[in-house]
Formats: C-alpha cells, structure tokens, sequence
C-alpha cells in the first residue's frame, strides 16, 4: 500500500535513516584512508594495517616518537612524509614486518630509521642492540650518516662495521670500548 505521512513527517523520517552508525562511519573511515593511499600511490597488502600518516607531527602525537628525533628530521629538511614513509613508519611502529619497494631517494632509509630508534626507547650500555646489513659500502655509508644524523643529541652511538678483523679488534671481549 501507499504510506500517507506529512512533510515535517517525512524529515523525521529521513532524519532517522541518516543517523550514522558505528559500521558506517567505519566504512567512511575506510573510505577515506582508501583515497589517501590511492592519492599517493600506496600500495598495501595485509590484514589490520595500521593507517598511514599525513604529517611528520602525527609521530610525535600518535607514536610518541622522541622529541629530539622529530627535532632533526625538522632540521634535516624533511617537512612532509613521503609516501613510502607515509606508511612504512606505521606499519613499523606497530611492530609488523615489512617488505617495501620504492624508488632511490624515495626517503626509505628515514622510513626505517626513526621507528628503529624509536623501538630503543633509549641508549643503554648493553651491548650492540640493532644490525642493519647493507649489500654495498656506499649504502652502508648513507645508512650510518642519516642515522647520526637523526639519532643526534638522544645519546645514541652509531658505528658502521665494513671489515670483520677490525670489528673483532675494535668490539670483540678484550676491547675497552663499551658497546
């Protein structure tokens, strides 16, 4: 049959209809980040990713990345995330693993840098607590300068190992050197 109601009627009803519930917002939220990672060409596979950030200061409020660390990758010269650090520093923060792909000079090595440091917490005189294994010197070079520079002013230290004699030498059990 046909549902006789009033215009005023008819917006309560609308009104009714329009009342967002909690799996429609999600799904707008779903939406939404969607969007993002279609607008910088991100590419995601997995199950409970986390959502990719926007800004460098989101770490800080959402990741509570140290203030030092934020500090220089302002003064670095990094202002905006790149995409591949626009989703790979969440996705590491939150402790899952990883396989990323992008272009030389996409912002990769800042990408695994700051959620490395920021897994430390802090310096410790515990021995060597991270390895990054590079296939080149020279990648190993870039690694080691963009992480004294980002790890500056947090007490850190940061050394680079190129010959196994000498890191035997230098770090091995008779060495006076703490690390």
């Amino acid at each position: 049959g046909i549902k006789w109601m009033s215009s005023l009627e008819a917006k309560l009803e609308d009104a009714k209809d329009k009342k967002p519930t909690a799996e429609k917002l999600e799904r707008l939220r779903r939406e939404k980040i969607n969007r993002f990672r279609n607008q910088h060409r991100i590419n995601i596979q997995g199950t409970d990713l986390p959502d990719p950030i926007a800004t460098f200061q989101q770490l800080q409020e959402e990741y509570k990345v140290h203030p030092k660390i934020m500090e220089n990758v302002q003064a670095a010269g990094f202002h905006v995330p790149t995409p591949i650090q626009m989703q790979a520093i969440p996705v590491m923060l939150h402790g899952r693993e990883l396989l990323a792909s992008a272009p030389t000079g996409s912002g990769k090595t800042l990408a695994f840098c700051i959620p490395l440091l920021t897994h430390l917490k802090q310096p410790r005189n515990k021995g060597f607590r991270a390895l990054i294994i590079s296939p080149t010197r020279e990648l190993a070079s870039q690694t080691h300068r963009e992480l004294v520079k980002l790890a500056e002013g947090t007490g850190f230290r940061i050394h680079m190992i190129h010959k196994a004699a000498e890191a035997a030498k230098k770090f091995g059990p008779k060495s006076s050197k703490k690390f």
